[in-house]
């Protein structure tokens, strides 16, 4: 159990359960990462919560890991308090001063990289390389921020008053709440809380209720940074919870900033909630990401591209491509490489931890009946298999890879994301045509073109090409960098993380006037006497 601390600050899960999976050895990153009953830790703030019990379980055997006491709404709301608390201290520091802790993060999360990034693929269920480089991107974002730290921008305008300045200041919230999804247990915190944090915010995370292990030996790596450099642990504080915790932090108007990742339709209501309040939402929902293939593609690098794509993480990114537009004088050449590439996955799946594995399982057994059903819903519209399909014959949440064929662009299946393995074949006449189908869906997060014509590409890159946030060209729609701004529009929600100028969504914008002279000019010239 782990043990309460000094101040009240950060609310952590206890453990339970945990010993027998470190007696193998295959599971010692967990003792390696302080994940044992025996070896609880020391930081600054309160371990423990007293709500619920609930249950990891690894997507790769279907069994129990461990069990985790969630945190009660009180104690999300309290969490809040202790945040804004520390917010003073926190922001009163000068920003490089932040980024060099930021960066002591960083070297931190890469002294754990290997044995973070095995926990990662043992409770989210991606492949090992995955899982590490989920954490990288964490450990990016940490470097980029340190240079955000020296860099963290303000204005001068010209006034049209004599002896007066106009200027612009950017001013850290206050507390930012991070409600993340599985599919990225870390990343999508790191982007989040590095940028906040290096702005001056104090941050309170809700992460995923089905990778709370994760989470949790994430917290423990910043907590362990914060406290060497005399800071509150509250500064980054962590909850686990259902629903009602989730609640907790976006109905709460000490909280100015929701960043949440998840569900259209759940991510509508926070939005609501959030605006009711006057507060802000940070939205990174739904994707139905499509690939489009035009007719002079390199046909080979497009099939790398798709199968990635469409297959790495067995189909549960925000960006994994679920629609393919081929011209007609090329699907079915495209279709048939396609389904050679898929073969060679299905010769390389199993133990996510394992080396030489390209394909693990899914999430958990809610994600597979939703898999059974889009499949089952798309053969009744008159879809065709030509690839996968089944569930595969072994323990865990296993399925094929799937592609499907004649459907319109319009069914109702193909209009929905559905968080799996499934690609849609779709054709199209012309470029004109293909960009029309990938815009005629309500989200708008990542599309790709794969042309060698620079007439394509402009077209696909103008007012009227695609109306993602995401636009590529020659690769697939998975694998963005930290330095450019991730999100997307229309059912997306508009949102932007990481690079670019996305830190401006955690700071508020001051517009200050400095009269340094003798007299009170008013602007346009009024005369008030």
């Amino acid at each position: 159990m782990i043990r309460a601390l000094s101040s009240n600050s950060i609310y952590i899960p206890q453990l339970q359960k945990v010993r027998h999976l470190v007696t193998d050895p295959k599971y010692g990153f967990l003792k390696q990462l302080g994940l044992t009953t025996e070896n609880p830790g020391h930081y600054d703030g309160r371990w423990g919560g007293s709500g619920k019990v609930i249950e990891s379980v690894s997507p790769a055997t279907g069994k129990v890991i461990a069990k985790v006491q969630t945190s009660t709404p009180q104690e999300a709301s309290n969490a809040i308090t202790e945040a804004r608390k520390a917010w003073p201290q926190w922001a009163s520091l000068p920003a490089p001063t932040r980024g060099e802790i930021m960066r002591q993060i960083g070297e931190e999360l890469r002294n754990n990289l290997k044995p973070l990034g095995r926990l990662v693929s043992l409770e989210m269920g991606k492949i090992l390389p995955e899982g590490i480089g989920e954490v990288q991107e964490f450990i990016d974002i940490c470097d980029y921020a340190v240079g955000l730290s020296r860099m963290l921008p303000g204005s001068i305008f010209p006034s049209e008053r004599k002896y007066h300045v106009l200027f612009e200041k950017w001013n850290p919230l206050g507390v930012v709440g991070v409600i993340s999804a599985y599919n990225f247990p870390v990343a999508v915190y790191g982007w989040n809380t590095a940028i906040a944090m290096v702005c001056g915010d104090t941050v309170v995370w809700k992460g995923a209720p089905t990778t709370p292990l994760t989470s949790i030996a994430t917290i423990k790596i910043i907590a362990g940074v914060l406290e060497r450099n005399g800071v509150p642990g509250s500064v980054a504080c962590m909850i686990t919870g259902g629903s009602d915790v989730g609640e907790t932090i976006v109905n709460d108007t000490r909280v100015p900033l929701v960043s949440f990742t998840g569900s259209t339709e759940v991510g509508r209501n926070v939005a609501v909630k959030v605006q009711q309040r006057f507060g802000r939402s940070l939205l990174e929902l739904g994707g139905n990401n499509a690939t489009i293939v035009a007719p002079d593609a390199d046909l080979e690098m497009a099939v790398r591209a798709v199968v990635f794509s469409s297959v790495a993480t067995a189909g549960q990114r925000c960006t994994s491509t679920r629609r393919v537009i081929l011209h007609n004088k090329i699907k079915d050449e495209f279709l048939e490489k396609l389904k050679t590439g898929y073969k060679s996955i299905l010769e390389r799946v199993g133990d996510p931890l394992d080396d030489n594995v390209l394909y693990g399982p899914l999430h958990n057994q809610q994600t597979l009946d939703k898999y059974k059903q889009a499949i089952n819903s798309a053969l009744q519209n008159g879809g065709k298999i030509e690839f996968g399909g089944k569930q595969i014959n072994r323990v865990g949440f296993y399925v094929e890879p799937t592609i499907i064929t004649g459907l319109s662009p319009k069914a109702e299946i193909v209009q929905r994301e559905t968080f799996a393995p499934i690609v849609y074949i779709l054709e199209a006449n012309s470029l004109e045509d293909a960009i029309a189908i990938n815009n005629d869906v309500q989200q708008g997060l990542s599309s790709t073109l794969f042309t060698k014509d620079v007439r394509n590409m402009y077209e696909w890159v103008s007012a009227h090409g695609s109306d993602c946030g995401i636009v590529n060209i020659n690769i697939g729609t998975s694998g963005a960098e930290i330095g450019g701004a991730f999100g997307g529009e229309k059912a997306t929600g508009g949102g932007r993380e990481s690079g670019s100028d996305a830190w401006k969504n955690y700071m508020r914008r001051s517009t200050i006037t400095f009269n340094c002279g003798n007299e009170m000019p008013l602007a346009q010239g009024l005369k008030f006497e």
